[in-house]
């Protein structure tokens, strides 16, 4: 009754179990491994394991075999380096197209009567959860851009921004380089919504975006929304002349968008003012209220403009 049941439990499990003497020949081979192979346990009792399928064995599980039989200890395949160490399919039918089951496999020593020894192979479909684990991770990488990413513009947001400037002040005081940043408004951008509407705003926000996103070369560039219509931007290595000619190309490339803007003389159209500094910052020096102060000077010189404060000279240049 014992063995019935024992014979029963090994061929209703599901995973497959293969069972080899010292001589890798087989001793027992269960439902699961017919069911994925086509290949009865009748037909290959008493083979060797290299010969019983149809298919070459990796060389990376016969090697495990013949370690756990030496040392007896367990091996583990990691699915990560051997996706595939035997020939078995999800479908039997799949194996036309060479689509091989994605497998975990431990190999076991095992110490039966009369002293005699014997290596069991255990094989998890390892399939399911490898998928189950991408989609998680994917999940997880998404849940991740979306706590750093503004939902309208797409581009960072102020949580991401916060915490990268710390890390960019602490990055140019430990390297000793200078480091430019810009905080960029679109100007007028009230008087915009309250005469073209909220949705018409969005599209603007998210156009003005991209032009200024467009504008990065570097990787180590970042721009995120500040808040409501206003901008931030961070250029870890770049001084103060450097600034100065790219807050140029900035307020072009918002100029050139020809947004309409019935309410914004003397251009009426939707243009960007942008206080910039530019430096190596200190811990008792505050960059970003620098270049929040360039800003408010800019909006107050005319806008479409720019103000950049050199914290070397603590001079200012004003950019029509």
């Amino acid at each position: 009754m014992h063995t019935k049941l024992l014979s029963t439990v090994v061929n209703t499990v599901n995973m497959g179990i293969i069972v080899v003497d010292t001589n890798a020949k087989i001793l027992l081979w269960n439902q699961w491994i017919t069911n994925h192979t086509g290949i009865s346990e009748h037909d290959v009792i008493g083979c060797d394991l290299t010969t019983a399928f149809n298919e070459p064995v990796s060389p990376a599980l016969i090697k495990a075999i013949n370690n756990t039989l030496s040392y007896g200890l367990p091996t583990v395949l990691s699915n990560a380096l051997h996706k595939s160490p035997l020939p078995l399919y999800s479908q039997l039918n799949n194996k036309n197209e060479h689509t091989l089951m994605l497998q975990s496999i431990t190999v076991s020593y095992l110490a039966y009567q009369n002293n005699k020894t014997a290596c069991m192979i255990q094989v998890i479909d390892a399939s399911t959860s490898l998928k189950r684990e991408k989609m998680l991770r994917s999940h997880s990488e998404s849940l991740k851009r979306e706590a750093i990413t503004d939902s309208l513009t797409g581009i960072y947001n102020r949580r991401f921004f916060d915490d990268h400037f710390k890390l960019s002040i602490h990055n140019a005081i430990r390297h000793k380089q200078c480091m430019s940043v810009f905080l960029i408004d679109i100007d007028y951008f009230k008087q915009y919504n309250d005469n073209y509407g909220h949705l018409l705003g969005d599209k603007t926000l998210k156009a003005v975006a991209l032009a200024l996103k467009q504008q990065l070369a570097r990787a180590s560039d970042m721009i995120a929304r500040y808040g409501g219509e206003e901008f931030v931007m961070i250029f870890p290595n770049f001084c103060y002349e450097q600034s100065v000619h790219f807050t140029e190309r900035l307020i072009k490339a918002v100029y050139d968008l020809a947004i309409p803007h019935d309410l914004a003389p003397p251009h009426y159209r939707v243009t960007i003012s942008i206080g910039t500094c530019s430096g190596l910052p200190s811990q008792n020096e505050d960059i970003l209220d620098l270049a929040d102060a360039a800003l408010y000077e800019a909006k107050q010189q005319g806008r479409n403009r720019s103000v950049c404060k050199n914290l070397d000279e603590t001079s200012t240049l004003c950019q029509n």
